[in-house]
């Protein structure tokens, strides 16, 4: 078995894990089990079911057509079982994202779409849709010296006084082609993401304590156009609600998996602890130098207002 730490648990896996860095075992049993395991077609008694998932209480299924399907289990288990055919680095994509996403919602986990680095002794988290840069600008500002913390897939939880918190994890960084060139980082390139794609694992230069810590500020990404000016604002209430929701990981399983009312609980906890701030920038790996100075210039602000409150 090989060992892992994703998100804050303890993960073993009978196969090996592309884009994440192996951990130490622990001496206690692990709060994930990744398996190669047959995986039905269907979930006869399924409460719900859409086009490529079935729901049956604490049973999960998931099809990904052509690929492979999982089975996510009470919140610490996910079997895998390939398509004929397929090479397995294909299906492990669908498992570290959409099926471990799933295995959050179980564990009640808040999950946002998100990357985020280390700033000072906090987190600061990029949301956005796929292709918005979230990687790509976490990746950046690692080449700033700010040590990576997760990538695409974040899990938010609270401690005992409220506070929102994450764990940083052993996920790399995934990265497109260009933007490995522009942010000289090629020689950290590892396996593609997808056999004959040009997005790939990048071992980040700097990686964050495992450690959970409080959240700073949470940025929704957005691209600088002629009725949205760069910048960085804090969102209204409403409109920090709504964007949260629509940043959830895979929203439509959030009402599905009817989580709707903890996961609005969790946002309404977040707003109140937590920045909710719109960054409008131009989507140009150029203006990235920009972007990062306005950006610093934010935390610094942030941490002198924090420091007369």
């Amino acid at each position: 078995m090989r060992h892992y730490r994703i998100c804050g648990f303890d993960v073993t896996a009978e196969f090996a894990l592309p884009g994440v860095t192996n951990a130490l075992p622990t001496d206690h049993p692990p709060d994930v089990i990744l398996r190669r395991a047959p995986v039905p077609a269907d979930l006869a008694t399924a409460s719900a079911r859409g086009p490529n998932w079935a729901l049956d209480g604490q049973h999960f299924l998931l099809r990904i057509p052509g690929v492979a399907r999982f089975q996510v289990v009470d919140g610490n288990e996910i079997t895998m079982q390939v398509e004929p055919g397929v090479d397995e680095s294909d299906a492990l994509i669908f498992l570290l994202g959409s099926a471990f996403g799933v295995l959050l919602h179980q564990r009640g986990r808040m999950v946002l779409h998100a990357s985020a680095v280390d700033v000072g002794e906090t987190a600061v988290l990029f949301c956005g849709v796929s292709g918005a840069g979230k990687s790509t600008l976490a990746a950046a500002l690692c080449t700033k010296g700010y040590a990576h913390a997760n990538d695409d897939v974040c899990s938010i939880g609270f401690d005992g006084d409220g506070r929102p918190v994450m764990t940083p994890d052993g996920r790399m960084l995934k990265l497109w082609a260009d933007s490995l060139d522009y942010l000289g980082m090629a020689d950290r390139k590892q396996a593609p993401v997808r056999a004959n794609f040009e997005k790939y694992y990048v071992e980040p230069p700097g990686r964050a304590r495992q450690a959970t810590r409080p959240i700073r500020a949470v940025y929704m990404l957005q691209e600088e156009q002629p009725a949205l000016t760069g910048g960085i604002e804090r969102l209204n209430a409403v409109d920090a609600a709504v964007l949260l929701r629509h940043n959830a990981y895979r929203p439509y399983l959030v009402q599905k998996m009817g989580l709707s009312e903890r996961f609005f609980a969790a946002a309404s906890s977040l707003q109140r602890r937590v920045g909710i701030f719109r960054l409008a920038r131009p989507f140009d790996l150029a203006a990235m130098p920009q972007v990062i100075a306005r950006l610093e210039a934010h935390w610094q602000a942030l941490s002198l207002q924090q420091g007369q409150a």
